[in-house]
């Protein structure tokens, strides 16, 4: 009798453990070692742009005094290359849905690899800038399309992890400038900052080498006709069969493709090649399409016009001007400002799925804006004594180093996971792309100005203008950004379209998942 106790009590309470389990929390997904190695490999596209960014703040020294150049060839010389970026980016949208987002990247390094050629020997101010040309639609290219194949191939779980390499890597590629800055700096003067620059031609090889290694994007695939490739690659980078079943479906759905074709070659409707889609996002926006763009478009305005580029690649001069007179200390505390940068972003990364989008990025600008009133505080006393304040240089340096590490948490990463993931896959290759463009017109600005404008309202002005920006970027997340956190890309879209009223769309689209999951459960029982 005693024996068939527990056979009766299990066979009544075995329903009852299923109802207990399924409220449990579930466990969160071991990390996918497969996607974490594509995300990684085109991500690593974006050091070109960061080695470019920290070698021009040291390089820009030697130059003038080899070259002979005036302030504000220096300023064109360093900023300039933003804005031959938007040839590229404004290029890739429509290259990567021509041929694919991984040949994409590959043409990105290729391109790159011959700017920077050009740039190493390079022999006057013309035949440079010519280099930087094309060094510049490279960088456009690789900006573009690492967040778009990251976002693709990545597991909802994990997107915001993954998304966020393109700028743990540009923050890599600046560090490796400043140290290539302080490396080379002992050399003859003429051929110290031609190795600086060309240099950066080697990582380009390489990177193009390991990316033809990785697997096409499953949207891009799907999107070509290609379900039976779509489907082995979403097998590999899903956290389960299930979710990669989940993930294929949507994708089919978004591409316009009937939910029972299952063939492993499909006629695909000619609007998903690329035609009307210029049209559908700037000439009959939906209400969606024009909240998405706002965001997309906001973020990136937001990221560069904060004045992260104008510390980045005028460090030297800040340092400078804060009392730091000497080619080797301000290389170093140049270095030290990469370091933080790098240590600070590869923190960002690990909270991003955890934490959310929002409180990230909220967080981070309220800190930049502390940081930035600080800066031009101590700049401003500076700037008021003849002698040295060696409180004034401390807090200086403790503000900028501040700054770069608040940016790195938030605003830095998030900007290009969140613009990469809320798209539509029919518009996230060319919505991107504006992204992009608007991220470089706004840094070519402030690079190409920044001088200029210290000038004329001073250096602590400087970053006084930019804690102003910085406030109203606040409230601009605060306002219009919806929280994107553990969504698939295909769920994403739906948050959008209410603009000020999302908060409500959310809590619905809430609602209704648990309405859904509850009609689930009584069915299973």
């Amino acid at each position: 009798m005693a024996d068939r106790k527990p056979e009766q009590n299990s066979g009544f309470d075995k329903p009852n453990k299923l109802a207990i389990t399924e409220f449990d929390p579930p466990k969160p997904p071991k990390r996918n070692k497969y996607a974490f190695a594509c995300a990684m490999l085109a991500s690593m596209t974006s050091v070109l742009l960061g080695y470019d960014i920290g070698v021009m703040s040291g390089v820009q020294i030697y130059i003038k005094r080899d070259l002979d150049c005036s302030d504000t060839q220096i300023e064109i010389l360093v900023g300039i290359l933003n804005l031959y970026s938007l040839v590229g980016s404004a290029a890739a949208g429509k290259t990567s849905d021509w041929i694919g987002r991984r040949y994409t990247i590959v043409f990105a390094g290729a391109i790159f690899f011959v700017g920077a050629i050009l740039m190493g020997f390079a022999t006057n101010y013309a035949f440079l800038m010519v280099g930087r040309f094309v060094a510049g639609i490279g960088v456009g290219y690789a900006l573009m399309i690492a967040p778009v194949y990251t976002a693709e191939v990545s597991p909802a779980s994990a997107r915001g992890f993954l998304t966020s390499f393109p700028e743990v890597f540009i923050n890599a590629g600046i560090l490796l400038g400043y140290v290539s800055n302080f490396a080379f700096s002992k050399l003859p003067l003429h051929l110290g900052w031609r190795l600086m620059l060309g240099i950066g031609a080697v990582p380009s090889i390489f990177l193009a080498l390991g990316v033809l290694g990785m697997p096409e994007s499953p949207r891009w695939l799907v999107t070509q006709g290609r379900l039976g490739d779509a489907k082995i690659v979403l097998d590999k980078t899903s956290d389960s069969l299930e979710e990669s079943k989940l993930r294929l479906a949507d994708i089919k759905e978004a591409a316009g493709i009937p939910e029972d074709c299952n063939d492993d070659v499909v006629q695909v409707p000619k609007r998903n090649h690329g035609e009307g889609i210029w049209r559908e996002l700037l000439v009959h926006p939906t209400p969606t399409v024009r909240h998405i763009l706002i965001a997309a478009v906001g973020i990136h305005f937001f990221q560069q016009a904060s004045g992260i580029d104008a510390v980045v690649l005028y460090s030297p001069k800040i340092f400078e001007k804060a009392g730091i007179v000497k080619d080797t200390p301000k290389l170093l505390a140049t270095i030290a400002v990469g370091f933080v940068k790098t240590i600070f972003i590869l923190v960002a990364t690990f909270f991003l799925d955890k934490v959310g989008r929002r409180p990230l990025l909220l967080s981070s600008v309220a800190g930049m804006i502390v940081s930035l009133m600080g800066l031009g505080v101590g700049l401003t006393v500076v700037d008021h004594y003849d002698h040295k304040i060696s409180w004034a240089i401390a807090f200086s340096i403790a503000m900028t180093l501040s700054y770069v590490a608040f940016f790195s948490i938030g605003m830095g990463p998030i900007t290009w996971v969140y613009s990469s993931e809320i798209f539509p896959l029919r518009l996230r290759a060319q919505g991107c792309s504006m992204g992009v463009a608007m991220n470089r017109v706004v840094s070519g600005v402030i690079s190409m100005s920044f001088l200029s404008l210290s000038k004329g309202i001073t250096f602590g002005g400087a970053f006084f203008l930019f804690t102003g920006i910085a406030m109203v970027a606040f409230v601009f997340f605060f306002t219009l950004f919806p929280e994107t956190q553990g969504r698939n890309l295909e769920e994403v879209e739906q948050l959008f379209g209410t603009f000020f009223r999302w908060r409500t769309t959310s809590a619905e689209l809430k609602r209704k998942k648990e309405l859904q999951m509850e009609n689930s459960n009584k069915a299973q029982t």
